[in-house]
Order: C-alpha cells, then structure tokens, then sequence
C-alpha cells in the first residue's frame, strides 16, 4: 500500500479532484500555502495499492499544469527601499509536487 501526497495548485485542484473521484479514487483534501509566493495550494493525501501508483500520477499529469505567471518581488527587508524599484518578473507555477510513500498499515473506519 502507498499514501500518495500531491501539493497542486488551487487553480487545478478541482479538476484534479474529480478526475480522481471518475476513477474510483478516495482523497483527504488540505488547504496548504506555497511558501515562495504564498499563494493557496492543495495538499491531496490519496491511499493506493501499489499497483494503482501509476494510475493515480497518469491523472496528476493530465490535469495539472505549469504556468508563467507574473509576479512583482516584495522588498527584500534589509536594504533601502529608496533604491527598490520593483519590476514584474515571469515565474512558473502550478504543475504538482507528489510524494510516494510506503504505508505499513491503512485503516479506514
């Protein structure tokens, strides 16, 4: 048995959740914050036998994306701020963070 753990994008969660759901898996949704842009994720804890691994990342694939989003750095706390002068940088977000782990016991009440 495995406990898969993906961190998606508010954006693609929905989506995700459903194609899940479609497929006959059961999830526990989190709400959870990126630490870089601090901007709203969900952490998805998704209990599988081993041989449904592949299946579950088949759908992380297909319904989570990576993006370029602008985004304007905040001012870094120990230098001037007179000399500051934000400009919008590209970063890319989205897509997923999946973690595969090995369960030793699962039990649903």
């Amino acid at each position: 048995m495995k406990l898969i753990i993906a961190v998606v994008q508010d954006r693609d969660a929905p989506r995700f959740v459903g194609e899940l759901i479609k497929n006959g898996f059961r999830a526990t949704k989190m709400a959870s914050t990126g630490g870089f842009l601090k901007e709203g994720n969900t952490t998805l804890l998704v209990g599988v036998d081993d041989d449904q691994v592949e299946a579950v990342l088949d759908i992380v694939r297909a319904n989570c994306r990576s993006r370029e989003q602008l985004v304007t750095p905040l001012a870094s706390s120990g230098g001037s701020v007179d000399t500051y002068v934000p400009y919008p940088i590209e970063v890319v977000i989205g897509g997923a963070t999946v973690f595969v782990l090995d369960v030793e016991r699962y039990v649903r009440i």
